[in-house]
């Protein structure tokens, strides 16, 4: 698990079969359940596709932590999908301030990376773009992303073990 003043990477170890773990990422509801998004319609490389927060299904502190947020509307502008590998959207992070007009500033890049190894499937997640935001937004964004992240990956790891 690692950090920049740009990126944020982390990594996970799931013990799910490959394609369980492709659903969980790749699938809007799937994904959706577990990262605490309501999406409206399915992921397709060069779309974008919106939603809004909704807290996850599977870790109820998680769920309490994402509740202020509920309703709050975001767009994900999906960049790749490449089947059982690489998965990448970009976004406007901690884009939760009411009223606020995101849309003119850059977005990040997430990329979730997959690697069939011994025990199961290693997931590696990198955020980057972070130091093009706005300054009066950049560590507060990273700050909050780095520590989301960590338990996004948590939530996968429940998800992809129950479904």
């Amino acid at each position: 698990m690692g950090s920049s003043t740009d990126r944020i990477e982390q990594h996970i170890l799931l013990r799910a079969p490959l394609e369980r773990v492709w659903r969980a990422l790749t699938d809007a509801r799937a994904f959706g359940a577990w990262f605490g998004m309501a999406l409206d319609g399915p992921f397709v490389a060069g779309q974008p596709i919106t939603g809004t927060i909704q807290p996850t299904q599977v870790d109820a502190e998680v769920a309490k932590l994402q509740a202020p947020h509920a309703g709050t509307p975001f767009t994900l502008y999906v960049e790749r999908i490449e089947p059982m590998r690489v998965f990448a959207w970009r976004w406007h992070p901690y884009a939760i301030e009411p009223g606020m007009d995101y849309e003119k500033e850059p977005t990040t890049l997430v990329t979730f990376e997959l690697e069939a190894v011994t025990e199961g499937i290693m997931l590696r997640l990198a955020e980057s773009g972070f130091d093009q935001l706005p300054v009066a937004r950049r560590d507060a964004a990273l700050r909050a992303n780095a520590g989301g992240w960590a338990m996004q990956m948590g939530n996968i790891e429940k998800y992809v073990a129950a479904h």
